[in-house]
């Protein structure tokens, strides 16, 4: 198979799927609440299980420590660029921080880098977004509930965090992984039948959230150049220090292999993490207009800067 055909093969899926969702919300074809229970199966099991058989199977590296500390400071560097940057040029508008940092690793990330790369190549992102994980559920998500309640609780923090599917399966991976359990939950009575289960739910991963994705595109028009400022300052800084990375830290420094240069940029162009509308103040249409305007023409943006990637990269 020439590289051509290979990008094809690899690419075309994608925004087949992507637009078939979008064909299912302009159609009515489903109801909106049947897509949120989608995304809420995507969640609570599709996802999980590609993450712990995806941690359970890789090889862990001490190496991979200044990966996870890298990543979280990028994300706490954005962050507080965002806060400096609403006071210095006047943003009205509260949750402009929020759309300054973090990245949509679950519902966007996982779904491109394995629908492009294979879900066996899942790993090597995972391990990238372990240091975004700890910043979103410990410092993201601790300062969305502070501007939401004007308070946050440590405790509900915590519980966030351990209670979480996907946060669950990573650390059961990890687990896994150490004890050396990989051979006997794969080999035994029971244990086997249910890592196949893990592998079936893992095939639901990329096409449900393709067509999840796909569904939820809906610009709004007169919001566009609102959101273009967040997106152009991201990616000026972003898509630069992914490639600088790559060339000077990952493979120069670290040694690491291809696919995690593949995975780190990736992750560096994602949009902001989804979550934010569903912890936003009740009763700001305008605020969260905006919100909304951000991620869906960022998830577009995204989509073609790794399409561009893949494109250039092929093979890892």
């Amino acid at each position: 198979m020439d590289d051509t055909t290979l990008i094809l093969n690899r690419v075309l899926p994608i925004l087949f799927l992507i637009g078939l969702g979008h064909w299912i919300r302009r159609s009515r074809f489903v109801a909106e609440s049947t897509v949120d229970d989608l995304r809420k199966l995507v969640v609570t099991l599709a996802l999980p299980s590609v993450l712990f058989i995806s941690f359970l199977e890789m090889k862990l590296q001490t190496k991979y420590l200044v990966v996870f500390a890298l990543v979280f400071a990028i994300n706490a560097a954005l962050f507080a660029l965002g806060r400096s940057l609403k006071a210095r040029l006047g943003v009205e508008y509260q949750y402009f921080p929020f759309l300054m940092t973090g990245f949509e690793y679950g519902m966007l990330g996982v779904s491109l880098f394995g629908s492009a790369y294979g879900l066996d190549k899942i790993g090597y992102i995972a391990v990238i977004d372990l240091g975004h994980e700890l910043f979103i559920w410990f410092v993201f998500l601790a300062f969305l509930l502070m501007l939401r309640d004007g308070h946050q609780d440590p405790r509900q923090l915590l519980r966030a965090f351990l209670t979480s599917p996907v946060i669950i399966a990573i650390l059961g991976g990890i687990a896994g992984n150490v004890l050396g359990l990989r051979e006997d939950l794969y080999e035994r009575p029971v244990t086997g039948a249910f890592m196949a289960m893990l592998e079936f739910l893992s095939g639901l991963t990329i096409p449900l959230i393709l067509i999840i994705v796909g569904y939820g595109i809906r610009l709004d028009r007169a919001g566009i150049r609102e959101a273009v400022p967040v997106i152009g300052i991201r990616l000026v800084i972003l898509v630069p220090l992914a490639l600088l990375l790559n060339r000077l830290l990952l493979r120069g420094l670290l040694g690491l292999e291809a696919p995690f240069e593949a995975g780190l940029f990736t992750l560096l162009v994602l949009p902001p993490p989804f979550i934010i509308p569903l912890y936003m103040k009740a009763g700001l249409p305008g605020e969260r207009r905006y919100v909304n305007n951000v991620l869906t023409l960022y998830t577009v943006v995204s989509i073609v800067l790794f399409t561009v990637y893949f494109v250039l990269n092929p093979e890892l």
